[in-house]
């Protein structure tokens, strides 16, 4: 049975959807462009790549769990709005960084605090879609949810890399800025005309709390992103130095395997368990970026980059059940926020730590290095199993207890 959302569910999700679709198409026109920017029109190294990179989830990843405690108070409508807004002051910011060529290193600083501003929108606009799209379909339907997010965000992604490498091959990184500003503004448009769901008022628990209820999943998570964050961050520049051309094709084949696992498969975290399919899933990613270290032809590195974003696409959605399960309801837009700031920890510590690895031992050792940190997964996948079966053994246990001292 395929996960294509033709469901009343998916009706209702479409306006937050629209808005995902808009801030990661932003997000990912500056994907394929950012590095060739930096290196070869700023002059600078791969660390300052990823250290340019990273600061989107870097603040993220600061910004993630305040999102997650405003969507849980205010409601997601209203979190999706001031993160169209930051991401919308994100471009004005990239565009004050075009003039400055001397020293190199005040542009890259200027870029800095941009994407700094795009990581707190995009932290404000996906938390609090899923905190919406939750709110309406509850947890037995929290697999599908986070799947079917997932689909305009990838979307973004294969359509956005070709358009934003020809905005800047034509008209430079301006280009990229203006439409940067002037794209999340249409995302407010997109969420008022909707009526916003009422948070639930009820004690919630306190943010170790929360971060406890997610953390073995968000661990798995991260391990598995860091693959994401080596091909988003570092393909443009693998395939320049191989002098490969249309380094775009990578994030696209990326994405439109992402969408297809998605729609095929999105069900299968709610139907079989989310442990299960995280296991199988990973070990594929892991496969795909294996496939991308080996590569010496343009069609097997974007082959491997299509089999990592079909392994990749269920990780996100399998483990977050595991972690919408082990939190109550008033807190799972906290809980979410938590959840997804482990993979802001890895994109953020990807870009400098790969960086740093790409100009010490080459850029496709980056490749050998995320497919073993992302086989880690896999055994926090194996670890949420075992817990799972021990938990329904003591369940079970404890129901035939009952029952024998009932007779």
């Amino acid at each position: 049975m395929s996960a294509f959302p033709h469901h009343p569910l998916a009706i209702a999700i479409m306006p937050m959807a629209c808005v995902v679709f808009l801030i990661f198409g932003v997000i990912g026109l500056a994907m394929p462009v950012l590095p060739l920017h930096i290196h070869d029109r700023l002059g600078l190294p791969s660390f300052v790549i990823g250290l340019v990179a990273g600061s989107q989830f870097l603040a993220s990843l600061v910004s993630r769990i305040m999102a997650g405690r405003f969507a849980d108070t205010r409601g997601g409508k209203s979190a999706i709005i001031v993160g169209c807004v930051a991401a919308a002051a994100s471009g004005i910011v990239y565009l004050c960084s075009v003039d400055i060529d001397w020293p190199p290193i005040a542009s890259a600083a200027i870029l800095i605090m941009g994407r700094g501003l795009l990581g707190i929108g995009e932290s404000f606009v996906i938390t609090g879609a899923l905190a919406w799209g939750l709110a309406l379909g509850g947890s037995d339907n929290a697999g599908k949810v986070i799947a079917w997010m997932g689909l305009p965000m990838y979307a973004a992604f294969a359509l956005a890399a070709p358009l934003g490498s020809a905005l800047y091959a034509s008209f430079g990184f301006a280009a990229i800025s203006l439409t940067t500003a002037a794209v999340p503004l249409l995302g407010i448009l997109c969420v008022t005309p909707f009526a916003p769901v009422v948070p639930k008022q009820a004690p919630r628990a306190g943010i170790l709390t929360v971060i406890g209820y997610v953390r073995l999943p968000g661990i798995g998570l991260s391990l598995a992103s860091l693959g994401f964050g080596a091909l988003t961050i570092f393909a443009a520049l693998l395939f320049a130095q191989h002098g490969w051309t249309s380094g775009w094709a990578a994030f696209t084949a990326f994405s439109i395997a992402f969408i297809l696992a998605r729609l095929l498969f999105g069900h299968l975290p709610d139907r079989v368990g989310g442990a299960k399919v995280a296991l199988f899933s990973s070990l594929v990613e892991a496969a795909g970026l294996a496939l991308i270290w080996l590569a010496q032809t343009p069609p097997v590195a974007i082959g491997g980059s299509a089999l990592a974003g079909f392994g990749y696409a269920l990780v996100f959605p399998a483990l977050g059940v595991e972690a919408v399960r082990r939190t109550p309801p008033e807190s799972r837009a906290a809980a979410m926020g938590s959840y997804t700031a482990f993979l802001d920890l890895a994109l953020g510590t990807a870009g400098p730590v790969f960086g740093f690895v790409a100009d010490h031992s080459g850029i496709g050792q980056i490749y050998l290095l995320s497919a073993l940190l992302v086989c880690g997964s896999a055994l926090v996948a194996v670890r949420l199993r075992v817990e799972r079966l021990e938990s329904q053994n003591s369940q079970a246990r404890g129901m035939q207890a009952d029952q024998m001292r009932d007779n």
